[in-house]
């Protein structure tokens, strides 16, 4: 396998919003392109991340491929590339097996190795989630607002009617309450037969999800009662981010 892109932003910026939920993770790299699926450790928040082979210039994969790594090490490494250098990674070379090379190439050429581990958790499956809610709007507003509601509290409540979303949060005395008609830049819609829907989750894991602001410019957010939020950031032909939250159920 031999991968070089030349949009390290693309890897960087999501390694590190990836490897604030999860420690180790195992990627599966095909022909069209590198995925991972993986729950935190608290088995609360479930990442899906897709980058494409569109987006590099060299892709070369013989064969569908797993390698498990640890998301730290691979991270620090990640942090000494530069905007404009580019970002090749290597593996299964005769006698490397085990290990991952990374070669960073700018106005030098780094090179990095980390290990190849082995995972002994079973392969993650994506949830196949039906929801009555569907709320696009920019990246930047849904995470100003998320800033906002984390003075306030731990949890938020998402409330979706026909023409408004509102982001909620109550603590022991303040209050902070968003309220985003539907426009040009947000489209709410509402399926079946209830007019609202109320979720609570919480804003602990939101922050660190609402970053996927910096890979793509949109986001969609879908959710119901008691139920999971699923949150998806995309960049055409280039990458997916996706989050799914388990519910902060309301006692009645």
């Amino acid at each position: 396998m031999k991968l070089s892109l030349v949009e390290p932003k693309l890897l960087k910026e999501s390694i590190t919003i990836i490897s604030d939920l999860v420690n180790e993770a195992r990627f599966k790299i095909t022909k069209n392109n590198i995925e991972l699926v993986a729950m935190d450790p608290a088995n609360v928040a479930m990442v899906i991340f897709k980058l494409f082979s569109s987006c590099f210039v060299e892709y070369s994969v013989k064969e569908d491929m797993e390698i498990a790594i640890n998301l730290t090490n691979l991270r620090q490494i990640l942090r000494r590339v530069n905007p404009t250098d580019t970002i090749t990674l290597e593996a299964g070379e005769e006698g490397k097996s085990n290990k991952l090379k990374i070669i960073i190439k700018g106005n030098s050429t780094r090179t990095f190795e980390i290990p190849i581990i082995e995972l002994e958790e079973k392969d993650q499956k994506i949830p196949e989630l039906d929801f009555p809610v569907e709320i696009k709007t920019t990246s930047s507003l849904l995470s100003e607002s998320i800033e906002d509601v984390d003075i306030v509290a731990e949890a938020v409540n998402f409330i979706a009617e026909k023409n408004k979303f509102v982001i909620l949060a109550e603590g022991d005395l303040n209050k902070a309450k968003i309220e985003i008609d539907a426009n040009e830049d947000t489209k709410i819609t509402l399926s079946g037969d209830e007019d609202k829907i109320k979720a609570k989750y919480s804003i602990e894991y939101l922050k660190k999800m609402i970053s996927g602001g910096k890979l793509a410019d949109q986001v969609s957010i879908r959710f119901n009662k008691d139920y999971p939020l699923k949150i998806e950031f995309v960049s055409v032909d280039k990458l997916l981010l996706s989050f799914i939250l388990a519910p902060r159920v309301e006692n009645d």
